[in-house]
């Protein structure tokens, strides 16, 4: 079986991954831990193979319109506040690993690798490689109640 979808592989080659991908997430881990945000094992797997990849995908979706996206924790800096409070509504541990919309809302993973969408408001999509087709291929994700 494919790993991924046709669609979803043009994505990921186009945005520069290609399998066995590594980066290293230590910058990453020690800048959010301070904020009470600590890398956990899914973070780090996610964001040591996607990390740093730019999507800048549009058109219509499966369930919602494809919205580009960047996988870099960075960008949230100063949202940790929304992680920790998120995370303690769900009891889960969100780590923060990019944008969707050019900054109009954060994505996060939780400790078992599911993807988040964060704002006021939080969606939650598949796990790990599953999340990432969700992202690539417009699927709307679960809306959550905290």
């Amino acid at each position: 079986m494919d790993r991924w979808t046709a669609e979803a592989e043009q994505a990921l080659r186009t945005a520069g991954w290609h399998p066995g991908r590594q980066v290293d997430t230590t910058l990453w881990q020690v800048w959010f831990e301070p904020d009470g945000l600590p890398m956990h094992w899914a973070a780090q797997r996610f964001l040591g193979e996607f990390g740093g990849l730019v999507f800048d995908i549009s058109g219509p979706g499966i369930t919602r319109a494809k919205e580009p996206f960047e996988l870099d924790p960075m960008l949230c800096d100063g949202e940790d506040d929304r992680f920790v409070e998120w995370g303690a509504d769900i009891g889960r541990s969100l780590f923060p690993i990019g944008e969707l919309d050019h900054g109009r809302f954060s994505l996060g993973i939780d400790e078992d690798g599911f993807l988040y969408l964060v704002s006021d408001f939080l969606r939650k999509f598949g796990a790990g490689e599953s999340g990432m087709e969700d992202l690539l291929l417009g699927v709307m994700g679960e809306e959550i109640d905290g």
